[in-house]
């Protein structure tokens, strides 16, 4: 099942889930316990197909994206999380921070998990149980703040409004049997800058769970930000960073294209 989160014509926020031609049909229950399809068809605008409890991420998790920064592979996955506020929908404007300002803002395509019970403690062998689904994520990353200015944290340029675009749906794990196989790109202004497989990952899906559940409750909704691959602005000669008026998109395999545009923040 692919589950959306949409504002409907009548400015609820309800549940879908999309079909294959493009239509949403309502879905009653809970999304973490078995909802069901009806026939209601649902229109309106699409938004971040989860609201999560925390948005926790690992940074340097592809070889080839920690060679192309210059460092070598972390012995455990690295940990920073963003803001809830940060929370952007399929389509809509990522603003480039202009009243504590970055010019040097940067994309980050990455698979996001999406928990779907209670989980602490798990292990390798049952970390997949615990999960609802999968979704693309674009890691939106402010690098002087979180490099220069952010005294020695990602979190601050991490966490503008705007800088963690999920969607555009949760496609449900059933339907993705093993998630560190999957094809993901990162596409601006029509050229791709990523390309790579969730294969690269140092710490694949199964041992983030369980670390990231250690002694620690991931409760639903909870959204795991696997990391990014080679490609990102940061490591180009020159560097590339988004500039106003710039498209981006996540193509994710077996999930879709999470496309956002670039604004400035207005002030």
């Amino acid at each position: 099942m692919k589950i959306v989160r949409i504002q409907d014509d009548a400015a609820s926020i309800r549940y879908g889930a999309l079909q294959d031609d493009g239509r949403i049909f309502a879905l009653e229950g809970d999304i973490y316990n078995g909802p069901q399809v009806t026939g209601e068809l649902l229109s309106g605008e699409l938004l971040a197909p989860v609201e999560p409890p925390a948005i926790l991420c690992i940074g340097m998790n592809y070889r080839k994206h920690t060679e192309e920064l210059g460092k070598d592979a972390p012995d455990k996955p690295v940990l920073f999380i963003k803001s809830n506020t940060s929370l952007l929908g399929p389509e809509m404007a990522i603003e480039l921070p202009r009243f504590l300002r970055s010019d040097k803002v940067d994309y980050e395509a990455e698979l996001a998990v999406v928990i779907g019970k209670p989980c602490k403690n798990a292990t390798r062998e049952t970390a997949l149980d615990y999960v609802l689904g999968y979704t693309c994520a674009n890691d939106v990353s402010a690098r002087d703040w979180q490099i220069e200015w952010g005294g020695s944290q990602f979190c601050k340029g991490k966490s503008f409004d705007t800088f963690c675009p999920l969607g555009p749906c949760i496609v449900t794990a059933d339907e993705i049997p093993d998630p560190n196989q999957l094809g993901i790109k990162m596409v601006l202004n029509g050229k791709v800058m990523q390309d790579s497989n969730t294969a690269d990952m140092i710490f694949d899906v199964q041992t983030l769970i369980a670390f990231l559940s250690g002694s620690t409750t991931l409760l639903p909704g909870t959204v795991i930000l696997t990391g990014t691959p080679e490609g990102v602005g940061l490591g180009r000669t020159p560097p590339v960073f988004l500039q106003a008026g710039d498209s981006v998109s996540v193509e994710l395999e077996g999930v879709g294209k999470l496309a956002n545009p670039v604004i400035e923040e207005s002030v």
